[in-house]
């Protein structure tokens, strides 16, 4: 949370001196605004969905985390103003399909009400805890009633029943939709009647000149909505206008002060790559392959392979900005920093890889002490409207790595994966000729950099990120991506097969171990509160920083519930020979089970602490250890606490 505190925090910096720039030279066009339609809080629930980049993963209390660090550190903590505005989106029951097998613009979301309060909510509850300014409605229908018209979303569990106080504003297009895709009203003042009645405050049109709210006016006319309700609408829209200091004089806001001299500094730069290396996870590290000696390395041929090893424009997520070139470092531009003799090959231009020379590979790898191979998706294969069909590595990919490994033939092979949707490597993971995969998602500007820094284990830039994220192992273990019940889906209900690789999962450079679980009583009130700790250890040959991953398993609630939940997460740097005593606080509300309220309910639990879930078959070395707890009382809801 901290990093993405950060990351945020420097977003929102950058965001406001290029508004003040703008405002300078009188240009007020798209993107020179300060309210940022950030963060994403959809539950990566299905593995082919294209905005799976844009989440925080599958799981609600992760995300739930992620999205309360990055509220703040967005809008800052100036007593008076905000330095830009957050939007929590899109609300709600929103994870695909984009384009297979339905389009999303007329997509009807048909959820259970446990899945929606358990998996679908808590994360935009946390979002209003934030202090966000505005939510994003979502362009689906929720059983059957446009989000954008959903007085229960809207009205009665983000207002009445969170107390949010902000403003909502549709996704592009979402209220002409409820028209024209969903077919939910027959006419544009119909429409505004039931979105803005509902809870809408503001419509993104697609630019129509009469879009929807502008019928609101004979809607008013007709009493059909009252001018005591579009107060209501207005009254956060400028709340939040002043916030931003639209109304003050300039000299009183200190954010005015920001300018083109605070984008791209070098402190934003070094964040970008300490973002990059933090995100990377290490998948395999076979007779440990990584990290390689930098000593060593210099005076060696490394061959750089791949459509990621040296395009720079497909390193970057979906709604990037504008890069700045000089900043961009490629795997390629960035492993010549280590290694003076750098062969490049791409085998194929784009991430389809519809066009493979296995001449080009061939001529890069033969030679070569190390081969580092680049393969992925991109944007143009996993974004907004652009769900993808299948698990596989793209086009001609997989041949790819395969040639790069029988010529290779016994040199150490590297593959380094570019990707937010999980993808099928399995051939790799199980090959003995990969030596080591290194899952880097979009790492940006910065990427090259990091992958240097990380391939040599430079001090301080280990690979210590875990997934997000669970990784079928193959096809059969994918849903429909139109079915929104949670059964078999993340590691919360996932089915009797073993994943390829399973959320949280990532190893380390050394080797760590656990010891002396404690919790502060095995005997709980009900409404109570309790402490826990763990102790971890680095028992391997390198200074590391561990992801410490506590569980809590319901053992008789009256529902069913997931096998076990996250309920806390802390990332600690553990040197050599070193021990640390990790506390979490485990809150009774996060025991709370859904039965039409969240209600509180004796019996037994067991918690789970390591650096990774528990029985997994893909898994790290270091151990699990679990406690029991019994918790007494008569049951309650939480309200009652």
């Amino acid at each position: 949370p901290e990093l993405i505190h950060r990351v945020a925090n420097a977003t929102a910096t950058e965001v406001r001196a290029k508004h003040n720039h703008f405002v300078s030279l009188g240009y007020y066009g798209d993107h020179t605004g300060l309210s940022c339609f950030s963060p994403v809080l959809n539950i990566m629930r299905h593995p082919l969905w294209g905005r799976n980049q844009e989440t925080y993963g599958e799981d609600p209390f992760l995300t739930s985390q992620l999205a309360m660090a990055f509220v703040t550190g967005l809008q800052g903590d100036h007593p008076r103003y905000i330095k830009a505005s957050a939007g929590c989106k899109h609300f709600d029951v929103h994870g695909g399909p984009e384009n297979i097998p339905v389009s999303r613009l007329q997509f009807n979301a048909k959820v259970a009400e446990r899945d929606w309060r358990m998996t679908f909510l808590p994360q935009f509850e946390a979002c209003v805890h934030a202090g966000t300014f505005s939510f994003m409605c979502s362009y689906n229908r929720i059983n059957g009633i446009p989000a954008c018209a959903n007085k229960k979303l809207l009205t009665d569990i983000l207002r009445k029943e969170w107390g949010f106080n902000g403003y909502v504003v549709s996704d592009e297009g979402a209220v002409e939709l409820i028209m024209v895709g969903h077919l939910y009203t027959h006419s544009f003042l119909e429409t505004a009647i039931v979105s803005v009645n509902a809870g809408c405050n503001l419509e993104l049109s697609y630019g129509m000149q009469k879009n929807v709210f502008t019928h609101i006016p004979e809607a008013i006319a007709k009493g059909n909505i009252t001018l005591e309700m579009i107060k209501d609408r207005i009254r956060p829209l400028f709340l939040t206008r002043m916030r931003l200091g639209e109304f003050d004089p300039p000299t009183m806001n200190p954010y005015n002060a920001l300018g083109l001299k605070d984008i791209q500094t070098e402190a934003h730069r070094q964040l970008a790559l300490d973002a990059a290396i933090q995100s990377f996870v290490l998948l395999k590290n076979n007779h440990g392959t990584l990290p390689l000696k930098a000593k060593e390395i210099f005076g060696k041929k490394l061959a750089v392979v791949g459509p990621f090893a040296d395009n720079p424009m497909i390193l970057f997520g979906d709604y990037a900005p504008i890069p700045e070139p000089q900043y961009i470092y490629t795997p390629r531009r960035g492993l010549a920093m280590i290694s003076a003799h750098v062969n490049f090959a791409a085998g194929c231009a784009f991430p389809r890889c519809d066009h493979y020379s296995v001449a080009e590979v061939k001529s890069a790898v033969e030679g070569a002490d190390i081969v580092v191979v680049c393969l992925g998706t991109g944007i143009d294969l996993e974004t907004e409207a652009n769900d993808r069909k299948d698990l596989a590595l793209p086009g001609h990919q997989l041949q790819l790595l395969q040639d790069a490994v029988a010529l290779a033939d016994g040199r150490p092979v590297i593959l380094l994966l570019f990707n937010a949707c999980p993808l099928d490597i399995s051939w790799a993971k199980s090959h003995s000729g990969v030596g080591a995969i290194l899952a880097c998602s979009f790492p940006a500007q910065a990427t090259g950099l990091a992958i240097a820094k990380v391939l040599v284990g430079a001090e301080g830039c280990s690979p210590a990120g875990r997934l997000p994220a669970t990784w079928p192992a193959d096809m059969h273990q994918v849903p429909p991506m139109e079915n929104y019940t949670m059964a078999g889906r993340t590691y919360r209900y996932y089915g009797d097969k073993a994943p390829l690789y399973p959320f949280g999962y990532g190893l380390s450079f050394t080797t760590f171990h656990y010891s002396d679980l404690v919790t502060s009583t095995n005997v709980v009130p009900i409404c109570s509160n309790l402490s826990i700790s763990v102790i971890v250890e680095n028992i391997g040959t390198s200074d590391d920083n561990e992801v410490v991953q506590l569980y809590l398993r319901w053992g008789n609630a009256s529902i069913p519930m997931p096998h076990w939940q996250l309920v806390g997460f802390r990332r600690v740097a553990v040197p050599v020979g070193h021990a640390v005593k990790v506390p979490f606080q485990l809150s009774y509300q996060q025991r709370a089970v859904w039965l039409g309220q969240w209600l509180l309910e004796p019996g037994s639990f067991t918690l789970f602490a390591g650096g990774q879930q528990p029985f997994q078959e893909t898994r790290v070395p270091s151990n699990i250890l679990q406690a029991d707890f019994t918790v007494v009382g008569s049951a309650r809801g939480t309200s009652q606490c």
